[in-house]
């Protein structure tokens, strides 16, 4: 399936990208915010991340036929500063993070984030990282599947699911990713069944944990507004409460008010909040409907207004 960029043209929009600035696409993918982005440039610079190879080749090539004025990055974005400050880089005008899971790793079986297709148990997004969904499902304890799935879910069955996880892999190592749907399907309530798919919140919370996706987000957004010149932008499309929470936090922290000079009118410049927190977009319901997977994106914007640090 080819990948469709969610909240593409309100995100560039919200950048107002400059032709001589430099931005940095955090999450590369398969290169629908950057390939945007570059057409955009004339004597500016992109840096895009990520950690997935298959995606930097293709999107490689994406970019190439539109320009030269970029360079991928094959690093995970919690290494987003010191990344940068090895390419002498300190500042920059615009950021972006399309967090989740991209369409192509979606719908390549072989890579295991599916639960429609039978595939071995992965979901790595770096496939040189050691640990994998086998080994969270096999490996892990009721106690830490409980946890797992209940806080990076909000699986509301996730006590019985992590008990049948649990009872099954006795047997069994529980190998593929059907044989884990079997699974959770088998101890949920038929009800349950008939309002979203079983698996669909506990295979969220078992590739969070692979990727160590939440953990890394509050580095990277801070790292991320330190990076940003006065007047940059940074743009955040989540796909699910915990990312959006994460996000509308550290936003809310770095856009406080100084105290001396909270309501009063005419703040001096060097007493402004250092972010100002711009708009919160969803996606419209034509988007909804040309591109499901849309439905729980959340797109956060913000300027910075001063230096702090």
């Amino acid at each position: 399936m080819k990948h469709i960029s969610v909240l593409l043209n309100e995100t560039i929009e919200a950048l107002n990208v400059k032709e001589d600035g430099v931005y940095v696409d955090c999450t590369l993918g398969y290169a629908g915010h950057s390939s945007a982005i570059l057409k955009r440039l004339k004597t500016g610079k992109l840096f895009a991340f990520d950690q997935d190879e298959e995606a930097r080749k293709a999107s490689e090539n994406i970019l190439k036929s539109i320009g030269g004025a970029f360079e991928i990055i094959p690093s995970n974005f919690v290494n987003l500063k010191e990344e940068l400050l090895k390419r002498n880089v300190t500042k920059v005008d615009g950021i972006m993070f399309d967090l989740g899971v991209s369409s192509p790793q979606l719908d390549d079986a072989l890579r295991g984030f599916s639960f429609h297709e039978d595939a071995k148990l992965d979901m790595r997004m770096d496939r040189s990282a050691k640990l994998s969904a086998y080994d969270v499902v096999n490996d892990y304890s009721y106690n830490d599947l409980y946890r797992i799935i209940k806080n990076y879910g909000e699986e509301r069955y996730a006590k019985q699911i992590a008990r049948a996880i649990e009872k099954e892999r006795v047997k069994k190592k529980i190998e593929t990713t059907l044989e884990l749907v079997d699974v959770i399907s088998g101890c949920v309530p038929s009800k349950y069944k008939n309002e979203t798919h079983p698996a669909r919140r506990t295979f969220q919370a078992i590739r969070i944990e692979v990727n160590k996706e939440l953990s890394v987000l509050p580095k990277a957004l801070n790292d991320a507004i330190d990076l940003l010149d006065v007047g940059g932008i940074i743009a955040v499309i989540t796909f699910h409460s915990l990312e959006d929470k994460i996000c509308k936090q550290i936003f809310k922290e770095r856009s406080k008010e100084d105290e001396i000079t909270k309501g009063m009118p005419g703040t001096y410049a060097d007493y402004l909040p250092e972010l100002k927190v711009l708009k919160k977009i969803k996606p419209t319901s034509k988007e909804v409907m040309e591109n499901k997977r849309s439905r729980s994106a959340t797109l956060r914007v913000a300027i910075k207004q001063r230096e702090t640090r």
